[in-house]
């Protein structure tokens, strides 16, 4: 253990400058001051991890944001078998492979921490992924409970974002009180905004709205928990591949649950 602490010190001494959690998260996300959404009941609904068949992902080491290499690259490779979106497999542990590691955290019910440690490892090698709860042909679901945004085909989630929905506290705005919560239901998108679109609280990068002002959205901080005032974030670069992919054009099915 102190051999491996001892290399591993002298492996981030290394590096030019200190990498931290919020310069690496930041990196290539852009800018925003706020975020959007209309206060409404909601309740959660745990969705059920099941083991998802490949082979199993064995490595032995504790990986953590700002490390590199081939055991990196095998981490993002079965992330991605597993469905837990990531833009590549570069063998680059940066934000976007963090969020992968706390979505997966999230449908395993662990500490959500995005270090790939036993618990982490063990999810891997179990391929552990959440199930879907609706059965159309294609929807958008959104996990309160976990957190989580599903991308879902026939039935079968395809990909697994992490998301960050309505916090539960109380906020003001245009002189009056609201609770922060994402509304359950079944809904259908109805407008999307190319670009950065300013609201009453805040801009919001390439929203798709599905619940009057409630919509998701990229946004440059996506905690573990929730924290917005009743949108679902997704990090920026995941919300240019949902706009892309056709998954969230007008008229697509969002559940929220």
């Amino acid at each position: 253990m102190a051999i491996r602490s001892h290399r591993r010190t002298e492996r981030y001494a290394a590096r030019a400058g200190v990498i931290t959690l919020s310069a690496i998260l930041a990196v290539g996300y852009g800018a925003a001051v706020g975020d959007g959404g209309l206060p409404g009941a909601a309740t959660a609904h745990a969705s059920t991890p099941s083991a998802a068949p490949g082979v199993a992902w064995f490595s032995s080491s504790e990986l953590r944001l700002g490390d590199h290499g081939r055991e990196v690259r095998d981490l993002q490779e079965r992330l991605l078998e597993l469905g837990y979106w990531l833009d590549s497999a570069d063998g680059e542990f940066g934000g976007l492979t963090y969020h992968a590691v706390i979505a997966l955290q999230k449908a395993a019910g662990i500490d959500r921490d995005g270090i790939v440690g036993p618990d982490t490892r063990e999810a891997l090698n179990n391929g552990v992924r959440p199930s879907a709860q609706s059965s159309y042909a294609n929807a958008i679901e959104i996990d309160l409970e976990r957190q989580l945004l599903l991308v879902v085909s026939d039935g079968e989630v395809v990909k697994t974002f992490t998301t960050s929905t309505g916090s539960g506290e109380t906020y003001e705005s245009r002189g009056e009180q609201h609770v922060a919560t994402t509304p359950k239901g079944e809904f259908t998108v109805f407008r999307g905004v190319d670009g950065w679109d300013t609201g009453p609280l805040g801009k919001l990068y390439r929203p798709k709205y599905f619940n009057g002002g409630i919509a998701v959205h990229g946004y440059t901080s996506v905690p573990a928990h929730p924290a917005s005032h009743g949108c679902a974030r997704v990090s920026i670069k995941a919300m240019d591949w949902l706009w892309e992919s056709g998954h969230l054009d007008n008229g697509s099915v969002v559940v929220v649950r």
